[in-house]
């Protein structure tokens, strides 16, 4: 599938932080994508990563192609998926809804100044980067937060494998 007709095909996500009580490390980061089922079957998965610093950091550049190949792993802050395990990038396997939704969690730790990608991911082996959202978060607090609504993602003809290490 061209990235042409995809790139109007994909309609967005929604990001919402969690609220309640904080888990000790960080605070839940609740992810929900929603996709075009036309362009759903090309995206086998979503990648989340977190980067410190990000009014330094420019979403333009970091969406022309995969994350991994523009920063140092050191840069990628650890965040905990909902089934306890720790990474620098957490994936998701892309099991939408018939609504054309998903619903994806996180941890990420109490701070300032975040950026978070959530890359969109090929069904290819190795995956292909197919495209990626970029949002500023300005602080997440061990209290409640108030959602971020995340951009649309913006997919980007680029060869890469997006695959971070642990």
């Amino acid at each position: 599938m061209s990235p042409r007709p995809f790139l109007s095909s994909l309609l967005g996500a929604t990001l919402a932080l969690g609220c309640g009580a904080p888990p000790e490390s960080g605070t839940a980061l609740g992810l929900e994508l929603r996709l075009s089922q036309s362009v759903a079957s090309a995206v086998g998965a979503f990648q989340v990563v977190v980067l410190r610093e990000g009014r330094e950091r420019r979403c333009a550049d970091l969406q022309r192609a995969c994350v991994q190949q523009q920063v140092k792993s050191d840069e990628l802050v650890v965040i905990q998926g909902p089934d306890g395990k720790k990474g620098r990038a957490l994936r998701f396997s892309a099991a939408l809804s018939s609504g054309g939704t998903q619903e994806l969690g996180a941890d990420i730790p109490v701070g300032r100044d975040y950026v978070v990608i959530i890359e969109a991911l090929s069904r290819d082996n190795p995956p292909r980067f197919l495209g990626s959202s970029c949002n500023y978060l300005e602080s997440v607090s061990a209290t409640r937060n108030e959602p971020l609504i995340a951009a649309p993602i913006t997919l980007t003809a680029v060869e890469c494998d997006p695959t971070i290490a642990p």
